[in-house]
Formats: structure tokens, sequence, C-alpha cells
């Protein structure tokens, strides 16, 4: 069986997604983000990126992390290409050509995140309306404006990133931009970007992992 490590409410949420698209059945262990917690190396502290259990699966102490019987994959990006690929059907490629395109597609929400991911942790951190985060969020859109352009322009015409379906591209590219969701305005500009987005998140599976992490506490 499927194990995934690391709580919804991380990146791991994009691959209980996948594995909701997939229709996986999967063991979720809960491992915590050491920066949640005060003393992640206490003896009482639960499972977190720091505890030596999760150190030996993952030596990079980062969620998630994937045991698929005797392979063990870090990196949520790769691990949703794997499994696409592993377990086939319309979220996967069906030519050598669509599978580089959802390769190229995911190397770009890769190269796209660390701007999305400053702008929820500044509101993670409490610090939107703050001078310095607001200065965060408006360098982290600035950066944004041009492979927002790209994606506005390639969705011109489609319903989505590559062929005429949902795939792991549009689901990898979805929990990308789903941090940069408080900024509006960005939406606003993008109209093709705004009704992608809200097509991918209108899917069940999407809600099922959604429901899930909203059970989850914010605070520990």
């Amino acid at each position: 069986m499927l194990t995934i490590y690391g709580v919804y409410r991380s990146r791991a949420s994009r691959v209980y997604w996948m594995a909701e698209e997939l229709g996986l059945e999967f063991r979720s262990v809960p491992v915590l983000q050491a920066r949640r917690l005060a003393d992640p190396l206490s003896q009482d502290a639960p499972l977190n990126t720091h505890s030596p259990e999760f150190i030996a699966v993952n030596p990079m102490a980062q969620i998630p992390s994937i045991r698929d019987g005797d392979l063990v994959m870090h990196e949520s990006l790769a691990i949703n290409l794997y499994l696409a690929r592993k377990h086939g059907g319309p979220l996967s490629g069906q030519t050598v050509e669509e599978d580089g395109l959802l390769t190229m597609w995911t190397i770009w929400a890769a190269e796209v995140e660390p701007h999305t991911v400053k702008i929820v942790l500044t509101y993670d951190n409490g610090l939107e309306n703050s001078e310095g985060g607001q200065q965060t969020i408006a360098v982290a859109c600035r950066s944004l404006r041009r492979p927002l352009a790209v994606l506005e322009g390639h969705l011109a015409g489609r319903q989505w990133i590559v062929g005429d379906r949902f795939t792991v591209a549009d689901l990898n590219i979805a929990e990308v931009l789903r941090y940069a969701q408080s900024e509006e305005a960005l939406f606003q500009a993008h109209p093709n970007i705004k009704a992608w987005i809200e097509r991918c998140q209108s899917r069940p599976a999407y809600k099922a992992m959604q429901a899930t992490r909203g059970k989850e506490p914010i605070e520990i």
C-alpha cells in the first residue's frame, strides 16, 4: 500500500489530492513541520520533520515523502509525476510528447513556487498588513507577472494545460498557484487562469482533500 508522510496542511496536500484522483488506497502518516513546534525534539513532541524516525525516511527533513513498496520518494511534484505514470489513466501522458509536456509544465510550477510560497508564508505568519509583509507580497506579485502572462496565453482557447483533459500538470500547477489566491487582483487580471483554477478546484478529489485538510488544526 502507498504510504504518504506529511500533514494535509503542507505540500503533502497535492500528493493526497493525486491519490484521491487516482482512487488509490493509501496510509497517511501525519508528519508535522518542525517549525510549527516550540521544541520538535522534545520527548513528547508529535512526529515531525526533525524526528529521528522521519529523518530515517527523508534525511532532507522535508515533507512530503512516500513509500510505495520498496521505493521511497521525496519532492511532491516529482511524486505526482511518478504516481500518474505508474497508474496511468487520463492524468498521465498518453504519448511521449505529452509526457514531455507534463514534465515541462511541472518544472514551470517548481520555478514559480518560490514566489507563491512567499505570499502564503506572509499570511501564515500574520504579516500581511505589516509594511514588510506588504512589500514581500508586492515583490512576489511582480515576479509572477511574466509566468502568469505565459500561462494566461497558453490557456487561451484551452480548458486544460496539456491535451483536452485534466492531468497531473493541472494538479501540480493549481496547487502551486493556490498559495497566491489571496491576491485576488492577480487572478482578476488573468481570467483564463481564474476560470481554469476554478475548474481544477471544483473536482471531487480536490474537495475531498480539502475536507480532510480543514479538519487539521492550524495551531499546535
